[in-house]
């Protein structure tokens, strides 16, 4: 067959069910999309030796021919697979386990590569488990005798069935389209396209694949960069409508607050405040560790765009985040008349009453609220809210960049709402940099004065009992506790603790006498709502939820945490779950169960333990994990990246200014339509036409 970069991996040769699903699972469904699987990393096999050199403990790769391959059944029950070598120089004995499969790969007299390390045990001197491989007549390889290259893959997909693949599909490289400027490539002597992706699967050495993972790291970040300084030109040729400033206002509803405001949240407050008196759009990053005081400042915000005239909506991510901020504003506002909504799957509430979905939308689309607070579906449907002149968004920030062109804000046709995006996950600078660029943004650096710190401690298997009975006494105090777990239901793959086994397990065997609650993202919105009241009003003493409670959930009363299995989770995570308590005057504790045994995952977990600052837990996660570990991979308008090293600060700034460079002397980019394309198939990408 002829494969082409569009030829679906579904109709390569050799593709069984299981392989199409680990495809699908790993985003691979073209011949393209295999060429852009990058490895991560590359196992050196290309010192080929005479046999009688290897040396016990030495990897390397023999180039020898086949006497004899068989199978026996060791004492053990196991089935050794055993081989014998040789070359001119001599020979060498080879044992594969459990796979007598091996055996009918062999055929006496040919020549073969193997690739591996010499031990000297048991079973003698001898190779155990190499990589082996035919040699062809031209003696290319895949598997051995090279910089061999190590990819993701799934348990169905292994990495010597995905190099052969790759193999396959990669003389269809060259109808890879190059798209970046020929000036930009010439400028930083970087590899073409087509060529670049061969060698970054199939280097002939280290300085080869490190020129060609440098070109796809500078188109990754190019390509970011793009898109902020594209969203950012958009925005300043767009129109916003001007918010003055009500300054007696303001000052009146700050003095009435019950608590003083730190200075970083004046600093941020006015950074806000001042760019909605602009026409042109604000587009602006309020960044805070988990409760520092976001919602307030936001508050402020919202205050003079009611007084303006316009109308504000507030979209968080999830339901119970919506119900939560509806909560906290409505407080906020009580002696000032301020009309909030709340528009949610199953709450219409509009002022203090529960009134019917039409009256909801009707009350949005005539401009009769000042505040309606929901999650993303008030931007969808034919709700059409009008005279909308600010839009905050919790913690998915281009989605609302893009987002509200769908917006008009009543006035002039070329309007659009200033945006206020708001996240509690600590950016570091250079992501900012690369993903954010066309953002400001302003940081709330302190937490409110009265907080107490929370004491964190790494718990082992032994020690659970102690800590148990330590939870006990705080509770019968008055206290309230959060018990986290990574999944909903057992999974024998996965070796952790649910949270159904865990909530049966609490209530019968360890807190008999407590009232014990379970939260998770099965139950129906009207079924987590009922448990979420009941935990806000302190009937029930121990939450047990998964990761619906990571953000946004704001009980005073709640001191203490569980968080089981927690090197299932990364730092910000954990960081988000930690921050659920130590919103009160008590002292809190935050206890992480672990069944680790790396000592890797221990370290990581004792990092946390330790590190109370949100930035320097960000670029841990960043350093260890990758940007997906920060966002999520699923967040809309997170391009991929597979290549880019986030800490390179120096590629981040030069791709950076080549985009702006780019934009500012083709904003329309009517002269790189490639470029042009590409952008387009990211909007497309995000639903957002």
């Amino acid at each position: 067959m002829t494969i082409t970069p569009k030829t679906p991996v579904t109709e390569l040769p050799y593709i069984t069910k299981k392989m199409a699903r680990a495809f699908f699972t790993l985003g691979i469904k073209t011949a393209e999309d295999l060429m852009f699987h990058i490895p991560f990393r590359y196992e050196d096999f290309s010192h080929v030796v005479p046999a009688a050199h290897l040396k016990i403990g030495e990897e390397a790769t023999l180039r020898v021919q086949v006497l004899i391959v068989q199978n026996r059944r060791a004492r053990t029950g196991r089935t050794l697979t055993e081989g014998l070598f040789r070359d001119a120089s001599g020979s060498v004995k080879v044992i594969w386990f459990n796979q007598p499969y091996i055996a009918k790969l062999f055929h006496h007299g040919e020549w073969v590569y193997l690739a591996g390390t010499l031990e000297d045990n048991d079973f003698g001197v001898h190779m155990v488990n190499p990589i082996f491989e035919r040699i062809s007549e031209n003696e290319e390889t895949l598997h051995t005798a090279r910089l061999v290259p190590i990819y993701h893959t799934t348990a169905e997909l292994t990495n010597r069935s995905l190099r052969r693949l790759v193999g396959l599909v990669m003389p269809s490289v060259k109808q890879i389209i190059e798209w970046l400027p020929d000036d930009i490539r010439s400028h930083h002597k970087l590899l073409s396209l087509p060529a670049a992706l061969a060698t970054a699967h199939f280097p002939d050495t280290p300085d080869d694949a490190l020129r060609a993972r440098h070109r796809l790291a500078f188109d990754e970040l190019f390509y970011a960069g793009l898109i902020s300084c594209h969203a950012r030109y958009e925005l300043d040729t767009a129109q916003a409508p001007p918010i003055p400033f009500n300054e007696s206002l303001t000052k009146k509803f700050v003095a009435s607050l019950p608590f003083l405001l730190t200075e970083s949240q004046r600093r941020a407050a006015w950074d806000i405040l001042r760019d909605l008196e602009k026409t042109r759009p604000m587009n602006r990053l309020l960044e805070g560790d988990v409760g520092s005081g976001k919602t307030v400042v936001a508050a402020l915000a919202i205050l003079n765009a009611t007084r303006g005239g316009y109308t504000t909506l507030y979209l968080a991510p999830t339901e119970l985040l919506a119900m939560q901020h509806h909560r906290t504003l409505s407080k906020l506002f009580e002696k000032i008349s301020i009309k909030t909504a709340l528009l949610t799957r199953t709450n219409h509430v509009l002022g203090e009453k529960e009134v019917a979905r039409r009256d909801m939308e009707s009350a949005i689309r005539e401009g009769t609220t000042d505040l309606v607070i929901g999650t993303h579906a008030l931007l969808a449907g034919n709700i059409q809210p009008t005279r909308v002149g600010l839009l905050i968004i919790d913690e998915q920030h281009r989605f609302g960049v893009l987002q509200r062109k769908k917006l008009r804000t009543g006035g002039a046709t070329s309007e659009i709402p200033h945006l206020l995006s708001m996240t509690a996950t600590p950016i570091p600078r250079t992501l900012a940099l690369t993903i954010y660029g066309d953002l400001d943004i302003s940081m709330i650096t302190e937490l409110p004065k009265n907080r107490e710190p929370i004491t964190t401690t790494l718990v082992p298997p032994d020690a659970r009992r102690m800590t148990y009975q330590h939870i006990h006494e705080e509770i019968t105090r008055g206290r309230q506790c959060f018990v986290v777990c990574p999944l909903i239901e057992e999974s024998d793959k996965l070796g952790v603790r649910a949270a159904t086994s865990v909530y049966d397990d609490l209530r019968q065997n360890i807190f008999l006498s407590l009232k014990i609650g379970l939260v998770h993202g099965k139950l129906k919105s009207n079924e987590k709502n009922a448990v979420m009241d009941a935990f806000n009003r302190g009937d029930i003493q121990i939450l047990v939820a998964t990761a619906v409670i990571e953000v946004g959930i704001d009980v005073p009363n709640a001191s203490i945490m569980i968080i089981e299995g927690a090197e299932r989770f990364g730092l910000a995570q954990l960081h988000q779950f930690r921050g659920r308590i130590g919103r009160g005057p008590h002292a809190s504790h935050c206890y992480l169960f672990t069944s680790a045994g790396s000592d890797g995952a221990r370290e990581r977990l004792a990092f946390f333990a330790r590190t109370r600052n949100g930035f320097a837990l960000a670029e841990k996660d960043l350093e260890l994990r990758g940007p997906g570990a920060l966002f999520g991979h699923e967040q809309s308008g997170f391009p991929a990246f597979r290549v880019a090293d986030f800490h390179d600060r120096e590629l981040i700034e030069k791709t950076h200014a080549e985009a702006q460079k780019l934009l500012t002397e083709d904003p329309l980019l009517a002269n790189h339509p490639l470029v042009k394309e590409h952008l387009e198939g990211f909007t497309k990408e995000v639903h957002l036409e």
